[in-house]
């Protein structure tokens, strides 16, 4: 959080002192839009400490002046992806007047919604669900949950896992390339990961998963890949490349069952093979990083009520 309290105008971190220090530990987004009060997400609830300040116009000039260190021009591309990436790993998504050219975005203009997501880095989360996905050697795996379940957080982790070895289970380092198309797995800032992953660990950031699926392969020789929110017709493409080419893979897509998210038309091909040797359903029911469930290749449930 120290971070993001040093690009906060002065007048929103008063009003971040408003909650208690207790519950700082658990603000998940903090969203400012221009003319609304500003809304702290906790526990996957908004929460308001002052109903009486609206966020200004100045304010966001102020926010935007600090994210970027006073220029903007630095950002114009991150700016284009729709967020910003600041040390930490915390990511800042905008909305506003969206200027499109042939059809493609080429600027944000006129921010009026700034939605701060804190990134907490768990060490450790990952360890009782490692143990159904490693046997001899990682199991190609697809974690499944709806937005603000953990998925990335469990991503992180497993990443972190796979790097450093888990010597109590017997499981050794490997090398891992992580394809962090939006900078949220690594937080990654001027290319520099700003989470821990151990000594094996090669990030290719703010890169098109599909295309950074194949660099991986073509220049890294990664043994194992990470990648989040998996979904496009050439995300499919690319993995059942990387299954022939021999990698194991880590993905993450939006979905609350295994049925819901493979029979999507983009990902018939990965779920006639079938490619993937495990599931695991995340959800909120006991908070962020709830195992639902883990499963095999064949959709039979292996464990579940497990906390990530």
């Amino acid at each position: 959080m120290e971070e993001i309290k040093a690009v906060l105008p002065d007048t929103v971190l008063n009003i971040l002192k408003l909650v208690p220090d207790h519950t700082q530990q658990f603000i998940e987004e903090i969203r400012l839009r221009i003319g609304q009060p500003a809304e702290f997400i906790i526990d996957g609830k908004p929460y308001y400490p002052d109903l009486y300040h609206s966020f200004s116009s100045e304010e966001g000039v102020t926010l935007l002046s600090r994210i970027s260190r006073h220029s903007l021009y630095a950002l114009e591309e991150e700016l284009k992806r729709g967020y910003i990436t600041i040390s930490g790993g915390h990511r800042i998504g905008i909305a506003g007047r969206v200027i499109t050219e042939k059809g493609s975005v080429k600027a944000v203009r006129d921010i009026s919604s700034y939605n701060i997501r804190v990134a907490r880095e768990k060490i450790g989360i990952a360890g009782e669900i490692s143990r159904f996905l490693y046997q001899g050697k990682w199991l190609n795996t697809l974690i499944i949950g709806p937005p603000q379940t953990g998925k990335t957080t469990i991503l992180r982790d497993l990443a972190r896992v796979i790097s450093a070895g888990w010597p109590k289970h017997s499981i050794p380092p490997s090398k891992i390339g992580i394809v962090d198309e939006r900078s949220e797995i690594a937080g990654c800032v001027k290319g520099v990961p700003q989470h821990q992953f151990g000594r094996r660990v090669d990030v290719l950031d703010a890169c098109p998963k599909a295309e950074g699926i194949m660099m991986l392969i073509r220049s890294m020789s990664p043994e194992v890949i990470i990648a989040d929110e998996i979904g496009r017709k050439e995300d499919s493409e690319a993995i059942y490349e990387a299954v022939n080419a021999g990698v194991q893979m880590i993905f993450s897509a939006h979905g609350r069952s295994i049925q819901e998210v493979m029979r999507r038309p983009a990902m018939l091909q990965l779920s006639s093979e079938p490619v993937f040797q495990r599931y695991v359903i995340l959800s909120r029911n006991n908070g962020p990083g709830t195992v639902e469930g883990v499963y095999g290749h064949d959709r039979t449930r292996l464990a579940m009520g497990l906390m990530a």
